[in-house]
């Protein structure tokens, strides 16, 4: 996968069932904006408040939506129901499987290239592996990813450690490798392309596609450029991710035109404080435009 991806939120209705309208609106907006894959049930899809059932109607409508490729996200704590999402997402047309750490137990390195290496075995769909630590407490190691990248049928790595450091240790273990290295943290996005990114995955990618596009499109020309243009939407990345999260995030897309829908519990709507610096964020944007 290249270019600008988006881990798409996924819309639910005031009584808290997933608005398929609206997500299905919500892939013609992001794909008007020229984003070049959409990633379904991932972390910023609340994919662990979904049931298996929802999260696996959420990745055959985005498929049967997209005219992109589609990334999916398969991955859950164990290796079997981990190969049946993977299967259900082949089946339903996904280009590819984005799996994150298995979760809840701690896990040796070895036993996560054990894991990696055992699906990519049994899948259909190149498998991309998915570091988010700070959600699931384990990192994978870039020595763990250079072992891994050598298989073939592992694609690529999202790498959402919010470290260049570690994403550098990673890109020059895996440098003579077919793979694709995504980072998904927007702080390091101007910083991983020139470092070598193939793309980003992004939760700011839903609210301002159209600019984060522009910086991937320069970055590859002009990174100087590029810096200059990523350095507007520090505060606003911060503000959808660490500050208010996901609800912040929805909220700041609602206004901007997008189906974004709302949370689901234990999630709860951003307050009055929280819309009010969203606001002051957005009109900060260059060139905002809906």
């Amino acid at each position: 996968m290249h270019g600008i991806g988006v881990p798409l939120v996924t819309p639910f209705t005031t009584a808290g069932a997933v608005d398929f309208e609206k997500l299905t609106d919500l892939v013609a907006w992001l794909e008007a904006r020229n984003v070049d894959f959409l990633v379904p049930c991932g972390s910023t899809g609340e994919a662990e408040l979904l049931t298996q059932e929802e999260r696996q109607a959420v990745i055959e409508t985005v498929c049967a939506e997209s005219s992109v490729s589609v990334l999916a996200g398969t991955g859950n704590p164990g290796l079997e129901e981990t190969i049946a999402a993977t299967t259900a997402a082949a089946d339903a047309g996904a280009d590819g499987a984005l799996v994150v750490t298995p979760y809840y137990y701690k896990h040796r390195q070895s036993a996560l290239a054990t894991y990696y290496s055992e699906l990519a075995d049994e899948s259909d769909l190149p498998i991309y592996l998915y570091s988010v630590p700070k959600f699931t407490g384990v990192s994978l190691e870039p020595e763990t990813v250079a072992g891994l990248a050598s298989h073939d049928n592992i694609a690529g790595m999202k790498d959402s450690s919010g470290s260049l450091e570690a994403f550098l240790r990673t890109s020059n273990r895996t440098a003579d490798a077919d793979f694709d290295l995504l980072v998904g943290s927007g702080s390091l996005l101007s910083q991983a392309l020139e470092a070598g990114a193939t793309g980003a995955i992004l939760a700011l990618n839903n609210l301002v596609p159209e600019h984060t596009v522009d910086i991937y499109s320069c970055a590859q020309t002009e990174p100087a450029a590029a810096r200059e243009q990523h350095r507007h939407f520090v505060e606003l990345n911060a503000a959808v991710t660490s500050d208010y999260g996901i609800p912040g995030l929805k909220w700041a897309m609602r206004q901007r035109g997008a189906p974004a829908g709302t949370v689901r519990q234990p999630h709860q709507p951003v307050g009055a404080a929280a819309q009010q610096r969203l606001v002051s964020l957005l009109d900060g944007v260059p060139n905002n435009r809906s």
